[in-house]
């Protein structure tokens, strides 16, 4: 158990897995996470909007239904997202520009709590779409009845995966820690509190299947049990997913990465096991000099 509370003291991310990509140039990467936090952010603002200018028949001031989003899984999730994607760009940006990332010059907990993050939107937004179109979808009459709805769900319940893919495929990250699951489900077990908090201080469930009244015979506890387990199913899905693209790229069709221009090659990864997630000792070695060279920047 004291495992889960420690940072780690080994090299950091000694060759910039967290921001290149075996198939895209640094600053393509870089690209591409600023659009995505750029629409992901743009999708949340204008929900808030159209709430605030669409109130409902029993909405007792202008913006009830935007304050209400931030009681629900999916809008913190996508809020997520965008901040992800966001910080991640700038990540990027500064180590095709500069060579190193502002992630380097950052104290060890904030790099793990980083690597968590990373873990947190590649898992979670699977679990927003699988239950919102297996369990929420179904209670509905029928299709959204208006074109915003159906955009505005389609963005939060199925784009967010494809998010999420993205960061599966296209980055050279290896598979997230497997102590992560441990806290995906502190994370879950802290927002079964806030929607409880919600139902006493707002008066509503934010999802039926929490209601008490509506679900019968500990029908509650076997929806939140079954979401649990259904995050761990995801988190080793993910784990393999992430294993497998590091495996096929770099094992058996030999692509190193594309690193910034002038940075340094990669160097050959180890793999000898599911649960070996490091670097081999020559590529931190060989990393060491260059971050030593490279340590008065962003100081």
């Amino acid at each position: 158990m004291a495992k889960a509370f420690k940072f780690g003291d080994d090299l950091w991310d000694p060759s910039h897995r967290f921001e290149t990509s075996w198939l895209v140039s640094p600053y393509v990467l870089f690209g591409c996470r600023a659009i995505i936090s750029l629409y992901t952010f743009t999708t949340l603002f204008v929900v808030l909007g159209w709430n605030c200018t669409h109130p409902g028949p029993d909405s007792e001031y202008t913006c009830q239904a935007s304050a209400a989003t931030f009681s629900y899984f999916t809008h913190l999730t996508y809020w997520g997202l965008a901040f992800y994607f966001l910080v991640s760009s700038i990540h990027t940006f500064t180590y095709a520009r500069w060579h190193v990332a502002l992630l380097d010059k950052w104290p060890r907990p904030l790099q793990a709590l980083h690597a968590f993050y990373y873990s947190t939107i590649t898992c979670y937004p699977f679990l927003v779409t699988i239950v919102y179109w297996g369990l929420i979808y179904g209670a509905l009459p029928g299709w959204f009845p208006t074109a915003f709805g159906a955009w505005s769900n389609i963005a939060m319940h199925g784009m967010n995966s494809l998010f999420a893919l993205f960061e599966i495929i296209v980055p050279r990250t290896s598979p997230s820690p497997l102590i992560h699951m441990f806290w995906l489900i502190v994370v879950l077990v802290l927002y079964l509190a806030l929607a409880y908090v919600t139902k006493a201080t707002k008066g509503f469930y934010t999802y039926d299947f929490l209601d008490p009244a509506k679900q019968k015979n500990g029908l509650v506890a076997a929806y939140v049990f079954g979401i649990a387990v259904a995050i761990l199913i995801v988190f080793m899905l993910v784990w393999g997913l992430l294993w497998t693209r590091r495996w096929l790229t770099e094992q058996k069709l030999g692509i190193e990465g594309k690193f910034a221009k002038g940075g340094r090659p990669m160097a050959t990864t180890h793999v000898s096991t599911w649960e070996d997630n490091r670097e081999d000792q020559h590529e931190m070695h060989s990393t060491t000099n260059f971050a030593k060279r490279n340590s008065g920047r962003f100081s």
